[in-house]
């Protein structure tokens, strides 16, 4: 879907499927650097880290240096966190740059070309929403557009993970929790299921299913390093989801007007 509008006395093209393929091609980025880290630690043996460790001959406060079994724990859970961290800050970025999408839609009643006037409407929805915390992005894609996801509790429970990760070791208390999620804890993560197909002998499908994962007050927020990775395949879920959600709203506001 192409949208033109006017900026700066010039005419702008906004490109959804471009607009969605920049974001994919960024969020396979993450995947692959995340890969990365992840054979690095599996990699990284004792005596390599001693070596690199005693590199400069110095240290800050040598009696504070951590051992090798130390380190890789602080690692990992530096790691776990920097990629719920991200999977917020990219769900986030989907949200924004398809709400500009939704507004302009909503305001132009579907047309192909945009006013000044529909245009500076777009932009002042679109401010407001930039400045809303994420929870309550959410909350206007379903009132103004009538757009619901199913991901909604997995990206804010994210938010609810790092609180108990950063606080309290990893371990989950009614505290951690908000008025925009409620207790337990649910992540639903997308998983590649490989099925037999009914009825064909020796022909297996796969299928993309979602794993629910569940904690409660008092367990610790664990997940496995496949699971940390298939965390950033739900967030492209997300991004499929809003993109496609677009082009369905942009029929249906056309078709009603």
């Amino acid at each position: 879907m192409n949208q033109e509008f006017e900026k700066g006395g010039q005419f702008r093209k906004l490109n959804l499927s471009d607009m969605a393929q920049n974001f994919m091609d960024g969020l396979q980025l993450h995947t692959d650097m995340l890969a990365f880290n992840l054979a690095s630690r599996e990699a990284v043996g004792e005596s390599a880290y001693k070596k690199r460790a005693a590199a400069p001959q110095i240290m800050p406060s040598g009696k504070r240096h951590q051992n090798f079994e130390q380190m890789q724990a602080y690692a990992r859970d530096l790691l776990i966190r920097q990629v719920m961290n991200d999977c917020i800050n990219l769900s986030s970025t989907a949200l924004n740059n398809t709400h500009f999408f939704f507004a302009l839609l909503k305001e132009s009643k579907g047309d192909k070309e945009f006013s000044k006037d529909v245009q500076e409407l777009a932009n002042s929805r679109h401010k407001e929403f930039l400045k809303s915390p994420i929870w309550e992005k959410f909350k206007i894609l379903k009132n103004n557009y009538g757009i619901n996801t199913d991901y909604e509790d997995t990206i804010l429970g994210l938010l609810v993970a790092i609180k108990a990760l950063v606080k309290n070791n990893g371990i989950l208390e009614v505290v951690h929790f908000s008025e925009f999620l409620a207790v337990p804890l649910k992540f639903k993560i997308k998983k590649l299921s490989i099925e037999q197909e009914p009825l064909v002998e020796e022909k297996r499908v796969g299928r993309i299913i979602d794993e629910e994962k569940v904690f409660y007050p008092g367990d610790s927020v664990v997940l496995t390093d496949e699971e940390i990775q298939r965390l950033l395949v739900t967030v492209a879920g997300f991004a499929d989801f809003l993109f496609k959600s677009l082009g369905s709203y942009a029929k249906k506001i056309r078709a009603s007007n």
